[in-house]
């Protein structure tokens, strides 16, 4: 890729310092204003590429690079950064956690009445939210990972204290957010006659097949996840009767905690455990929201360093059944069939009949994750390639919006997502989700990740490529937020909105980005059967011409030529030590030795023929 990952997040830093660094200390808040989920996503765009890139670490003061303190030295130097996050991320602790000791995962400001007149109530933006679950424990594991290697390099006892008393409130708080998710997950099941039953059959019957033989094939399909869904013991999603199977499902997670869902019997200290009042449905872009944010849970960095202890383990199984068999479920509706995939009929409609090129991408990044935990071959990512640029063309990010052009609503004001069931504490609310652009370079960087031929890779790194120049070109370039995101208005001519603050949402998924490409970029290069044979008749024939001039002229000490047949030797060497794994390096060296071998006997015939 054109992208240069590290100076890319060097730069965000230096740019998020700024912002976050006013009038000589810490500043909440961005264009949103200040909530438990804006905070969160602010404090992730340190803590994230700190915890998941070896070179960006600040947990270890001797070892931080000199490109990073550069960047981050509004924050101080390398020993006062670490001190400065323990301060603020324990006053976002502390101000996201109620009187009676209930972590709140509030959605405040990110909350809009769907009546441009009304007002959202108070009562209504202390409602729990599942972005704020799932931004929490990205966080907190983020957070106990920071402060558990931290405090090896801390020997005042004052410093100590304060760590220990923060991983006791990370602890809470990721317990609470598990706990959180486990009540918002649900399973809608209906009757194939119905709405929804009408428009699922309707999105997975692609080839006008009879509708009484895609239901049968689509229940034997389904079987599997219904039998794991009726074992479901804790939280919601449990109660529903799966046994008929005349009834058609969908799993996820709601918007929120789930109307009546059961309190989770644990010993954890998590507060009391509010009451629900989401609708019992499932909402396609909460559930790839919990997706991303649960799999954390289980990440190799979570394992080695035993960041949770066996009674969030027990949560954390329960939370992995619910992720396994979501996946699953929403890849075998969007890869129905054996001709055009439900996924490949862009706008996707969900089962309420919306429809939107968003809700194709949010299905497409489950698909996507779900190729890459599988190692899926070629053939289907080349399909999934497709869908993402078609999506790109679409939402106009690589093609040209004309005035009054509709899909630029894509970008702002964004997709409106309504919270059914909100309306039992006050006026009807939405959720606006605006990521379009981000969300689909998150997804194809993935794809290109696991892509096992170079055609395939290059075409979704060229992708990739050009959604990242329409990215660079959204960067606020004046105010408080230059050098962030997201000012779609210097890309859209027909959005007349300028922002001076950065909004933490749109940027945070940039520096999930850029953190997901610098982790690609240190994968071993594709290696091509073609090119590996190749390699090795090259170096057949460079190891034979070695041998032919080593009996013209053998190593005898003294002699001028033996310097460079040593070389050619060791080229040769190492060129057959990385053949499998580097095969176009070790062409390189094979090459250079064929041409130093060729000037060598050019030499010797030229002399002959003085002779």
């Amino acid at each position: 890729m054109k992208l240069q990952p590290r100076q890319q997040l060097l730069e965000m830093w230096e740019a998020a310092t700024r912002t976050s660094m006013r009038s000589g200390g810490w500043t909440w808040g961005g264009r949103d204003g200040s909530n438990s989920i804006s905070d969160a996503e602010q404090l992730l765009c340190f803590m994230y590429p700190a915890s998941e890139l070896p070179g960006f670490r600040l947990d270890t003061p001797d070892e931080t690079s000199d490109d990073v303190l550069t960047a981050l030295a509004k924050l101080g130097d390398s020993v006062e950064i670490p001190k400065l996050l323990l301060k603020v991320i324990s006053e976002y602790l502390r101000t996201y956690t109620g009187d009676d000791g209930r972590p709140l995962f509030s959605g405040g400001t990110y909350f809009g009445a769907a009546d441009p007149d009304a007002e959202v109530t108070p009562e209504q933006q202390q409602l729990d939210v599942v972005d704020s679950f799932s931004m929490s424990i990205t966080l907190m594991l983020s957070t106990l990972g920071f402060l558990k290697i931290f405090r090896q390099s801390v020997r005042r006892e004052d410093i100590r204290r304060e760590i220990r008393e923060l991983e006791e409130l990370a602890n809470i708080r990721l317990s609470a957010a598990m706990v959180g998710l486990l009540r918002s997950f649900t399973v809608n099941a209906f009757d194939p006659g119905s709405v929804a039953g009408r428009a699922l059959l309707r999105t997975v019957n692609q080839t006008g097949a009879p509708e009484r033989r895609i239901l049968d094939d689509l229940r034997r399909e389904l079987r599997p996840m219904r039998a794991g869904l009726r074992d479901l013991t804790i939280g919601s999603g449990s109660e529903v009767d799966l046994d008929n199977e005349n009834l058609l499902f969908e799993c996820g997670w709601s918007w929120g905690i789930v109307k009546d869902a059961p309190d989770v019997d644990t010993p954890l200290h998590v507060g009391p455990q509010a009451k629900g009042v989401a609708a019992d449905t499932p909402f396609l872009y909460f559930t790839v929201s919990a997706l991303v944010g649960v799999q954390d849970l289980w990440s190799e960095r979570t394992r080695v360093l035993g960041l949770l202890d066996d009674d969030q383990l027990t949560l954390s199984q329960a939370l992995q059944r619910r992720w396994d068999i979501t996946q699953r479920y929403w890849r075998t509706i969007a890869m129905y069939g054996r001709g055009t995939w439900p996924l490949e009929d862009i706008p996707w409609k969900t089962s309420d009949e919306k429809e939107s090129e968003y809700y194709s991408l949010v299905v497409s990044a489950i698909v996507v994750q779900s190729l890459v935990n599988n190692r899926t071959g070629d053939v289907d990512l080349n399909r999934v390639a497709d869908v993402l640029e078609e999506l790109a063309i679409r939402a106009r990010i690589i093609r040209r919006a004309v005035p009054g052009d509709p899909p630029v609503h894509l970008h702002s004001p964004g997709v409106q997502v309504n919270l059914q069931g909100s309306d039992a504490v006050g006026p009807p609310l939405v959720w606006v989700v605006s990521d379009f652009a981000v969300k689909l370079l998150i997804r194809t960087i993935l794809a290109a990740s696991i892509a096992q031929s170079t055609t395939t890779r290059e075409r979704l790194l060229t992708l990739a490529d050009s959604v990242w120049r329409h990215l660079m070109l959204r960067r606020n370039n004046e105010g408080p937020g230059r050098g962030l995101w997201d000012q779609p208005g210097n890309v859209y001519s027909d959005i007349e909105v300028r922002h001076e603050e950065p909004s933490w949402y749109f940027t945070e998924r940039v520096a999930e980005f850029l953190v997901a490409a610098a982790q690609a970029s240190g994968d071993s290069p594709l290696r091509s059967p073609e090119l590996v044979d190749l390699a090795y008749q090259m170096l057949s024939e460079a190891e034979h011409l070695l041998d032919q001039e080593l009996v013209t002229r053998p190593l005898i000490a003294g002699q001028t030529i033996q310097p460079k047949l040593r070389s050619i030797q060791a080229a040769l060497s190492r060129a057959r030590t990385i053949i499998t794994s580097r095969p176009a390096t070790a062409n390189a060296l094979v090459i250079d030795a064929l041409l130093d071998l060729e000037r060598l006997t050019t030499a010797r015939d030229s002399a002959s023929e003085a002779i």
